[in-house]
């Protein structure tokens, strides 16, 4: 337990006299040192008061390790801070919680594996691994020994049964980026080759010619160092990626480690020009073989020299089902001369026609390090997919070579030396297998001699000297869609056998490398094993076996100078980085607020990083600095004080503590708290308040019913066992209120507001908390009498928890507005022109008038009421001063509000009068569509297809929240609430004795009308808050002179009165104005039902005011989209209208005909265009010019419809038909056909075959179609149609699987089963697949025809890509 000091005296007690009754704290520590022990747990139940270095103890004890050798972190937190070993803190003051579970996990301490107990031994030597008893298996073999397992690889948890400790196998691992395996498996192999290995270190990087960061041969250095002399069990590669010029996305990128490993040749080959080691990938690695062509009539033979840095092995012959069973077979195969006869016949230079020749390959020279590539990875080209071969191939330990190489002399006198490629034969079937660049100087013996010896003592070699040891096996183990690579190394210094699997290693034997030999039971075709997963060799590293040349690995003392600096520096940097994490282990990350003084008194928020040792006073001053006080507060008034952000709770303060170490009072170093730390501020004439455990916090606002408003809020500290009496007491302490006539409103929750009138009751028994919200009101008023759900009282707090605040911009009356108005009633435009100004004069007038008028209106209720409004307050953003409408007063009484709704009928009349006459004008008919209607921006983008929902814009279904309701009669806002309960729910009493106006006409219409069934406008039946005033925009938004108001409203005020409320600002009736919803992205959605409230509205939206007219009963605003089949875009906007219901479709598109001339220039024939449904950009049913919306067709609001221009008369007739866009496809062309409609009598594919053969003139049995497939036009490409779409599907209707064609507006794509497709080069294939990438990208649709897109694999010898700004 914690000393908590207090003015009184009053001290808890630390230690608990009882011991029997001390709790005790349940340690569960996971063991993440070691994979065999990962799944182990370890369960202490210690006493509460056992300090963090007693912990430590038990838990070496227990896991039989020495002391001070591993680390103990929070398990269940994102951070993994760990704990203070030599922490004499007891485990409740470190963070532990008594009678829960604590996790913990123990992990290496700086890198290195924790030290066996050498007294433990017994126990230490079960943990360990028993050779010849343990299962063995390397990285993600198959755990049964099968082959062919594809869900290996990609285990999250792999069972390694045979890794050792660190110390036992003395290798480091690499941790894997992301996906980057075969960047691992590579470095690894390169490491474990002592020639690469010393060579890279007998190279010095000069600084002053090179950035090190830039430099590959400088990182791959510094690795290999770290790989031999670190002590942690696995190291990094980014200095290594950044140095090939990559960044974080590459490591996401999976490549081919045999692709890696020739770039990364070429790299270090750029990098050591002119360097010692300029010729060093060349003499290890490159091997030289003679590509010839012998006539078998007069022996002539055509050849050329060819490098190669590995030999590219097929595992399977094209077309045959057997493959190659090891790899000597292989190698025979790729060296066994070809027969050109026939039409491959060759040209003889010699014999001066064409004759039968022989092609093939002979190796001249085998490289000192021979490397070998199994090419498991194909091509099939029917299905265009990448596949992975799985057969069985075996390789031995030691490889003989003899067998392979040339023993004739390179020039004979039958041969002739060749200076192109020797041979112009296009049916080469071994110069593509070829994985490497030739070199240009053909004709020349390019064979490289590890020693000094002579040229002629190194073209040939005598058998005995071609024997290789297998040393490095390159493993993948997954499908060709992905999968992972990792190596099996031997180790020159014991020959022992090591799994190299990312951070990971392990012992392996001989058996786990014949595991990667692969295979698969049964005789299989050539592409039965597509996409099938498995584990096997991919690439396979042997060293010539020549004790003359076998290097051994330098030893540390061996090292050059240099590279024993570069050891010393990297010791150092490593010492750093363990200092560094030391210190971030006793570091407390602390969450720190801040009510600025200066800053618009808003609450700032920062994070605290402290060091444990550091003092409160310490802390105090960094948190004065970090929240940027100084000058604004002194220091001595300031103070740290623990606090609960989430219920702004103020828990305790630390008097007296001002040299006690963060680290005890905040309990330990801790990965996350439960609470934060508030910097407190005072005056300096003020004195701190003590904050004392065990106090709840309230914030009191203070009520005057004379003013009507409601004050900022005071927080004041109670205890939970004071009295209400006792509670009154100190309130009126801290308000200067009597608290004999005070009544006190707590507010437990929204919506809930409870009058505490018990005298005697405790707050925790009235349901405080820790954070409390409490009104207070204290005058003589006879508003005491009255019950509290019928009060003043209750009304103000009612309107104080439901007022909104919402930003209105509102339109921009052009002049050409009016003048179009004028043009209507008299045809003068001239003389309408001049009028319209005094018009719109007039409108303003009439507007100030009625504005006055409401002032004096309330100022004569003001003047006969007991509960006046006599002071204007500001406003503030949570609302705490709640103003009437008027600067004078709220009208309270129902006669009020009767005479405003007459007032605004008055003034609508006077303001149609003003405008355009009686009779006449433009506002008379409330069906005249608005002359300056204007349109959203989500509306005139002809892109935005997305229907709005209405119940997303307003408050949605039964909502409980609605006040307005035009059939109930006039009531006062708390008339009905006739409940003496003293505990009120605002939601349930405001909706006692009303009907719910859900179930109308109007929603089942889809929208709300302004207008009764005798067509009178519908005003409020009762007042609700609303108060308008300008409002200036900050970010200048307001374009073209728009002007703004700031509302505060009711949100339980519908639609209908809001807009109502609003005429004397947009200067129309509400029946000719629009409201729209601003959303974040400044989306605008229109807001039409109006009988449905504000309630799901919230301070501070936007709303934007548009002229236009309003919908009426029925009515449903509709967008027309033009349907353009064979266009690019297909979807294209048109006009927003109206539809209703009862409406005929035929009756629709006569209204629409005018509009699309007008607007859209569109003279149609209403014969020769159809309406369509529209779904996202999908063509759907077909509207008959019969069919009624509402009867035969669904319609809701903001409905969007395609219009179809016809060639001809209308097809459908019936709703039995079925219209279907069809689209041929012609393989000899590579050429899709625009769409034409088929119109069919019934879902049979027969009819559907017979009238595609009509149109067509295919036979009708060569026919076969595709449905197509996504959204309209369902492109595909021409290079993947022919083979990916579900060709002839064997169903005999249209309307079941796999087609489901039940509706007008399905694509179905065509075909000639007999047409073939067009024979393409290479050339032509890639040319053809770059225009079909630009032809689909600009449509928006993916092109798939690689189903797996790789980045390439580029090394940047620059630092990194040079980006080309043009690219996305």
């Amino acid at each position: 337990m914690e000393m908590v000091p207090s003015e009184e005296n009053q001290l808890v007690p630390k230690e608990i006299e009882n011991a029997a009754e001390e709790p005790r704290v349940l340690c569960i520590v996971q063991d993440t040192t070691n994979a065999k022990t990962v799944n182990e747990r370890l369960t202490l139940n210690l006493p509460a008061s056992t300090t963090l270095s007693k912990l430590f103890e038990d838990v070496a004890h227990k896991a039989s390790y020495v002391n001070g050798t591993f680390d103990l972190a929070w398990g269940k937190s994102g951070d993994m801070g760990s704990l203070d070993p030599s922490s004499e803190m007891s485990l409740t003051e470190s963070g532990f919680e008594p009678g829960k579970r604590n996790f913990l996990q123990l992990t290496d301490k700086d890198g290195e594996q924790p030290q066996i107990a050498s007294d433990e031994s017994g126990t230490a030597g079960s943990s360990g691994l028993d050779d010849s008893s343990q299962e063995r298996f390397i990285g993600p073999l198959p755990r049964d020994g099968a082959v062919g397992c594809s869900s290996d690889y990609s285990s999250p948890s792999y069972s390694y049964s045979s890794i050792l400790n660190k110390s036992d196998t003395g290798y480091v691992g690499l941790v894997n980026q992301a996906m980057t395996c075969y960047l691992n498996s590579l470095l690894q192999t390169l490491f474990m080759t002592p020639e690469f290995r010393n060579a890279l270190y007998n190279w010095e990087f000069e600084e002053s010619e090179e950035d090190p960061v830039t430099s590959i041969p400088y990182q791959l250095q510094r690795l290999f160092l770290l790989l031999q002399t670190s002590k942690k069990r696995a190291i990094e590669t980014t200095d290594v990626t950044r140095s090939f010029g990559w960044d974080s996305s590459e490591a996401w990128q999976q490549h081919d480690v045999q692709e890696l490993c020739r770039v990364m040749f070429d790299a270090l080959e750029q990098k050591w020009k002119q360097t010692e080691q300029a010729d060093l990938i060349n003499q290890l690695y490159q091997g030289k073989l003679k590509d010839y062509v012998r006539c078998l009539e007069c022996g002539y033979e055509s050849w050329r020299i060819d490098t190669y840095l590995d030999i590219p092995l097929v595992i399977r012959p094209f077309g045959a089902s057997q493959a190659y069973g090891s790899v000597e077979e292989a190698l025979q195969a790729f060296v066994q001369p070809e027969t050109l006869d026939g039409a491959n016949q060759y040209f003889c230079e010699r014999c001066k026609k064409k004759c039968d020749a022989r092609k093939g390959l002979r190796f001249l020279h085998f490289p000192y390090l021979l490397t070998l590539q199994l090419k498991r990875f194909d091509f099939d080209y029917s299905t265009m997919h990448r596949i992975k071969l799985n057969d069985r191939m075996s390789f031995p330990e030691e490889l003989d070579m003899g067998p392979f190489i040339d023993v004739e002399d390179e020039k004979s006198p039958q041969t002739e030396s060749c200076t192109d490629s020797g041979a112009e034969n296009e049916g080469s079937c071994h110069s593509d297998q070829m994985s490497n660049d030739f070199s240009a100087d053909d004709g020349v013996d390019e064979g490289i001699c590890l020693d000094s010896a002579s040229s002629t003592e190194r073209v040939l070699k005598p058998k005995s000297s071609l024997t290789f040891e297998l040393f490095s096996v390159m493993v993948h183990s997954g499908s060709a869609a992905g999968g992972h690579y990792y190596a099996c190394i031997k180790s020159f210094s014991d020959g022992q056998w090591y799994s190299f699997n990312d951070q990971h290693v392990s012992k392996i034997t001989q058996e786990d490398i014949r595991k990667t030999y692969g295979g698969s039971s049964g005789s299989r075709g050539y592409y039965s094993s597509a996409f099938a997963s498995s584990t096997n060799a991919y690439m396979l590293i042997y060293r010539l076996k020549d004790p003359s040349r076998n290097a051994k690995y330098l030893d540390c003392d061996d090292f050059p100078e240099h590279i024993k600096h570069l050891v010393q520096r990297e010791k150092e940097s490593e010492e750093q980085e363990k200092r560094q994490r030391e210190i971030e282990r006793n570091t407390c990350k602390i969450k720190l607020f801040c009510m600025h003084p200066v800053k618009m008194m808003a609450m700032m928020e920062n994070k605290l990083d402290v060091h444990k040792d550091k003092t409160l006073r310490e802390a105090t001053e960094m948190a004065y600095k970090l929240m940027e006080l100084d000058g604004v507060v002194p220091l001595d008034c300031c103070r740290l004080v623990k606090y609960d952000e989430f219920h702004e709770y103020l828990e305790r303060s630390y008097e007296g503590e001002d040299d006690t170490p963060m680290g005890l009072l905040l309990g330990g170093v801790k990965s996350s708290y439960m609470f934060d730390l508030l910097l407190e501020t005072r005056r300096p004439e003020q004195v701190f308040q003590p904050y004392k455990p065990g106090e709840v916090m309230v914030k009191v606002h203070v009520v005057d019913l004379k003013t009507h408003t409601i004050t900022p809020p005071v927080s004041i500290r109670a205890y939970l066992n004071q009295s209400i009496t006792e509670f009154k007491q100190l309130i009126a302490q801290a308000t200067e209120l009597s608290a004999e006539t005070m009544r006190v409103v707590l507010e437990r929750c929204y919506n809930d507001l409870r009058l505490l009138y018990v005298p005697n009751k405790t707050l925790k028994a009235e349901g405080f908390f820790r954070s409390n919200k409490v009104f207070v009101e204290s005058s003589e008023s006879p508003d005491h009498q009255v019950t509290f759900t019928d009060s003043l009282l209750w009304k103000l707090l009612d309107r104080h928890g439901n007022t909104i605040r919402l930003f209105v911009s509102l339109p921009v009356q052009s002049p050409g507005t009016n003048r179009t108005i004028c043009q209507k009633v008299g045809g003068d435009t001239e003389e309408c022109s001049e009028g319209s100004k005094g018009n719109r004069n007039s409108v303003e007038a009439i507007l100030e008038e009625s504005t006055e008028k409401l002032k004096n209106l309330s100022l004569q209720q003001q003047q006969g009421s007991s509960t006046s409004d006599s002071q204007k307050s500001s406003d503030t953003s949570d609302f705490e001063h709640i103003e009437s409408p008027s600067p004078s007063q709220e009208p309270d009484s129902s006669s009020v509000s009767a005479v405003v709704a007459v007032d605004n009928r008055e003034l609508e009349n006077r303001i149609r009068a003003a405008s355009g006459g009686s009779g006449g004008g433009a506002y008379s008919d409330p069906e005249t569509q608005f002359p300056g209607e204007e349109r959203s921006d989500s509306e005139v983008n002809n892109d935005r297809s997305t229907s709005s929902v209405d119940s997303d814009i307003l408050s949605s279904s039964h909502s409980s929240d609605t006040l307005c309701n035009a059939d109930s009669g006039p009531i006062q806002l708390a008339n009905g609430l006739d409940s003496h309960s003293i505990t009120s729910s605002r939601r349930s009493k405001a909706n006692e004795g009303k009907k719910e106006t859900w179930d109308t006409a109007e929603e089942d219409s889809g929208t709300d009308s302004e207008y009764d069934e005798n067509g009178k406008s519908k005003t409020e039946s009762y007042y609700l808050y609303f108060r308008a005033e300008p409002y200036a925009q900050e970010d200048g938004s307001g374009e073209g002179g728009q002007k703004c108001v700031l509302v505060n409203v009711d949100k339980r005020i519908t639609l209908s009165a809001f807009k109502q409320n609003l005429e004397p600002f947009v200067g129309v009736t509400s029946t000719q104005f629009k409201v729209f919803r601003v959303y974040a992205n400044n989306q605008e959605f229109e807001s039409v039902r109006l009988n449905e409230t504000l309630s799901s509205f919230s301070d501070d939206n936007k709303i934007t005011i548009r002229l236009g007219r309003a919908l009426k009963k029925g009515e449903y605003r509709v967008k027309v989209y033009q349907l353009l089949v064979n266009d690019a875009e297909p979807c294209k906007f048109l006009v927003d209208t109206v539809f209703a219901k009862g409406m005929t479709v035929k009756q629709s598109k006569e209204e629409l005909m005018p509009q699309l001339k007008d607007q859209c220039k569109l003279d149609l024939n209403i014969h020769k265009f159809r309406l369509r449904k529209k779904t996202w950009k999908n063509p759907g049913t077909v509207f008959l010019d019969y069919h009624v919306y509402e009867e035969d067709i669904n319609i809701s609001s903001n409905w969007e419809v395609f219009l179809e221009v016809l060639d001809g008369p209308e097809k459908m007739k019936s709703m039995s038909q079925l219209a279907v866009l069809t689209r041929r496809w012609t393989p000899a062309q590579m050429k899709l056909e625009p769409f034409q409609e088929v119109v069919l009598e019934s879902s049979s594919v027969e009819e559907l075959k017979e009238k595609l053969s009509e149109i067509s003139g295919i036979p009708l049995e060569n026919l076969e179609f595709a449905k197509g497939r996504g959204t309209f036009p369902c492109d595909i490409s021409v290079l993947e149609i022919h083979q990916d779409l579900d060709w002839n599907p064997k169903v005999s209707t249209l309307n079941v699987w796999p087609l489901y064609i039940c509706d007008d507006g399905a694509v179905v794509f065509y075909r000639d089963s007999t047409e073939e497709p067009m024979e393409q080069s290479e050339d032509e294939r890639n040319e053809l697949m770059k225009k079909e990438s630009s032809r689909l990208l600009k449509t928006g649709h993916r092109v798939s025809y690689s189903p797996r897109k790789e980045k390439a694999l580029k090394i940047y010898l620059d630092g990194g890509p040079v980006k080309d700004p043009g690219q996305d």
